[in-house]
């Protein structure tokens, strides 16, 4: 990972850890999907919106991603590819995000949330900003479940229950577009956040529009000089 200005900060156990922001280039990975399939980040063909939630069956995680489901045509269309990680094992996801509609890669050893910078904090679901998503989902989930649509969220998941999300967009070259760093578990992108920052890589800001074509004028071909108005004769007296 090559970086201009990471900034860093520290996990529960004091571990060092680094922040991607804007401009950094990441490293090509392939990532082992939940369907076997690899993954390769960078995509050379779109954008990567990786995101880095909590455990296998999250309440909070699956509110979100219900929002990315319903919306995802609309990230397919603007070039954006959906990567979902989780701290869980392949085992746990299956029961819970084996339908999701895009990428999700089990990451139980937490080696891409140390590598992107993602941590875990007790303010995931202590801070009261997160306190509204936690009851809706649960509420959510446990609606789901006495319906036989859903396992039961675990009630002690893999790799604990204070993760923070994290998202990163990524471009094709592997520069990093732009990062969000969640202060709660329920504090990350939005749908529309990513669709106006993909269309904004698209149409920068400030690019000039494309001149105007001149009329009878072919397309590659240089525009013809017009002749100058005939002058008619001077009448003598």
């Amino acid at each position: 990972m090559h970086s201009s200005a990471l900034s860093g900060t520290h996990n529960d156990w004091g571990v060092s850890m680094t922040h991607l922001n804007a401009g950094d280039t990441i490293e090509p990975h392939q990532l082992t999907a939940l369907s076997g399939e690899s993954v390769p980040v960078p995509d050379a063909g779109q954008l990567v919106h990786l995101e880095l939630r909590r455990f296998a069956g999250c309440p909070v995680c699956n509110l979100h991603l219900r929002s990315v489901v319903v919306r995802n045509d609309e990230l397919r269309a603007a070039g954006v590819r959906e990567v979902v990680v989780f701290h869980s094992s392949a085992e746990e996801l299956r029961k819970y995000q084996a339908e999701l509609p895009f990428d999700v890669i089990p990451d139980p050893d937490r080696k891409l949330y140390t590598e992107f910078g993602v941590e875990s904090k007790p303010k995931a679901i202590l801070s009261p900003g997160a306190w509204p998503a936690i009851f809706r989902g649960l509420g959510r989930s446990i609606a789901a479940t006495v319906r036989g649509k859903e396992h039961a969220p675990p009630v002690k998941p893999g790799g604990g229950s204070t993760g923070l999300p994290g998202d990163v967009l990524i471009a094709a070259d592997g520069r990093v577009i732009a990062s969000k760093y969640g202060e709660h578990a329920y504090d990350q992108w939005t749908v529309d956040e990513v669709l106006a920052l993909a269309k904004a890589e698209r149409e920068p800001e400030g690019a000039a529009p494309p001149a105007p074509a001149v009329p009878g004028e072919s397309a590659g071909e240089p525009a013809q000089p017009v002749p100058a108005p005939e002058q008619s004769p001077a009448s003598s007296s």
